[in-house]
């Protein structure tokens, strides 16, 4: 297998509005992320993950870009960028930029020009057609709620938008926006820049005309996702990388919504010619609906099992995996999978971190934080979550408190509270107002009171990530093959990690009751070091509540 530094690293995704505030003025900033490097550092990771920091109206937090070479006014300047920059690569820690070209923010100024003509030189950057028997051209959705087309008066025609409707998508087909995606590539990667998490990428080749509704399944509007995968999405992203990747020493990871393991590999195939890996989603709907997010249930651990091994399998020695299971657009996994404990963040993280792939450690993961009781839905800030709360009542298909029971299971904002650093004000976010509500855990769940014990969270993600970045047992973790054992246990998620230079025995009880669980017989030793954890392997083991071991077998 390729060994790569992608591969061997362990990255951490930040959400610059909620990380840390510099300035108090309630909203995180770019210097507020340069303070804590020292922090970032302690941990171990080697890879910062950027959500978008370019300017933007913020319609939908900063993924509504209205200029790819600026700084958004509320995190700094583009002098403190370069400072951020400069500081993470001293102490040895890449930056990875989230790049947003599915679509801009309607008051980009190539959008400003699309719209003001038909014959406008730009008019062709977006996607325009008119009207259908007096109403939008299909009845596609938008991911955000409502319909994916929004008329324009002043050219009566529909714009195409996937998600809000000041999100216009960029017409792909047009070499000549193609053309000024990749120079602004080019300019980042020439800034210095260590990679790109590429936005919805997965999006920007539509489907071939001409366009037919799609079933509604239920719903208002046909699934947004009609447009994933489409049939000329490999050779754009060919072109991107022929053009830009390839001429940097870069990691790429691509959101790939709708990705099937058949287009993974397509997408982040061994010869390196379109992305190193890509971020897929099937794991992280397991406790979702059909059709609809909107619902509450628990993972079950049997089809969670089934579906990590496809990938584990199913891309190895062919593509890499991303091994993850919070970002900005989840709820907190230990709020979902596990029952808010410490100790249910732990035996999470144990899990997920001793397979193969790269792991994304999404920021406050490390400290266990959990999802927010927001309560009444003017609390929150998450357009997603706003919009369907408005449409599902209104129009009957929803009562209100159990919708809101819902969102607040569900919602993208759970991610999005404020980073807890300590127990004092605002949990020392920000000296002024925060731009959302701070979780109420926070004097308890904190940063600086998880640094004092040795026995927290963040100390058990630091053991895992040193164990990947720098022990014996590295090559297994990273390269090691991977085989799943007790598929059927409801409670145990247990596997092996195997290459020439040793073995590793991974139980994870995921459950909040105390069980046995049964070694197979075809896994032998004749002496287990335990590596995490501290018990002895038996045959048959009494495992704890949440409790998670590794051994290396000999």
């Amino acid at each position: 297998m390729k060994r790569a530094w992608w591969k061997e690293s362990v990255v951490y995704q930040i959400y610059p509005r909620s990380f840390c505030d510099s300035d108090g003025d309630g909203i995180g900033d770019l210097n507020g992320i340069r303070s804590k490097i020292p922090y970032l550092a302690k941990l171990g990771i080697n890879v910062i993950w950027l959500s978008p920091i370019y300017r933007s109206p913020n319609d939908d937090n900063g993924y509504d870009i209205s200029g790819y070479y600026a700084i958004m006014d509320e995190f700094g300047t583009m002098e403190d960028f370069d400072a951020l920059l400069a500081e993470a690569h001293q102490a040895g820690i890449r930056i990875v930029m989230d790049l947003v070209v599915n679509h801009t923010s309607d008051e980009h100024p190539w959008f400003v020009e699309s719209r003001s003509s038909a014959e406008n030189d730009k008019r062709d950057y977006y996607i325009w057609r008119p009207a259908k028997d007096g109403g939008p051209p299909t009845n596609w959705g938008s991911s955000f709620s409502g319909s994916a087309w929004e008329w324009d008066e002043k050219t009566g025609m529909y714009y195409l938008h996937f998600f809000s409707k000041k999100q216009p998508d960029l017409n792909w087909s047009n070499p000549k926006v193609r053309d000024e995606v990749f120079d602004m590539m080019t300019w980042w990667c020439e800034k210095g820049i260590d990679g790109f998490r590429m936005d919805v990428i997965s999006m920007i080749s539509k489907p071939p005309e001409p366009w037919e509704d799609s079933p509604t399944e239920g719903g208002l509007y046909g699934s947004p996702w009609i447009t994933c995968n489409g049939p000329h999405v490999h050779e754009y992203l060919q072109e991107m990388n022929r053009r830009v990747l390839s001429k940097y020493d870069l990691m790429t990871v691509g959101e790939t919504a709708g990705v099937t393991l058949e287009e993974a590999k397509k997408y982040a195939n061994s010869d390196g010619s379109e992305l190193d890996m890509v971020f897929q989603f099937e794991h992280v709907g397991l406790d979702g609906g059909l059709s609809d997010k909107w619902v509450r249930r628990k993972m079950d651990l049997r089809e969670l099992k089934e579906n990590l091994t496809k990938w584990q399998v199913g891309l190895e020695g062919v593509a890499w995996n991303s091994l993850f299971f919070c970002n900005h657009d989840q709820p907190r996994i230990v709020s979902r999978l596990g029952d808010d404990s410490p100790a249910s963040a732990k035996c999470i993280a144990t899990m997920l971190h001793m397979m193969q792939g790269t792991p994304y450690v999404y920021q406050g993961e490390e400290l266990g934080m959990t999802n927010c009781p927001f309560g009444p839905i003017e609390n929150y800030r998450d357009i997603e979550s706003i919009n369907a709360y408005r449409e599902l009542t209104e129009a009957g298909l929803r009562e209100k408190d159990e919708l809101l029971d819902c969102i607040a299971y569900k919602s993208r904002d759970n991610a999005r509270t404020p980073m807890q650093w300590t127990g004092g004000k605002n949990a020392g976010f920000t000296a002024g107002t925060p731009w959302i509500m701070v979780n109420p855990n926070y004097q308890t769940i904190n940063a600086k009171a998880e640094l004092q014990d040795q026995d927290s969270v963040f100390y058990h993600y630091q053991k895992l990530i040193s164990l990947r970045r720098r022990s014996p047992w590295s090559d297994i973790i990273v390269y090691g093959h991977y085989r799943l054992l007790a598929p059927e246990d409801p409670n145990v998620y247990s596997y092996i990690r195997e290459s020439d230079t040793g073995k590793l025995l991974i139980v994870c009880n995921l459950s909040p009751e105390s069980v046995s669980f049964r070694i197979p017989e075809d896994v032998q030793w004749s002496e287990a070091v335990p590596i995490v954890g501290s018990a002895s392997l038996d045959r048959i083991l009494k495992l704890q509540p949440w409790q998670a071991e590794v051994w290396s077998l000999v």
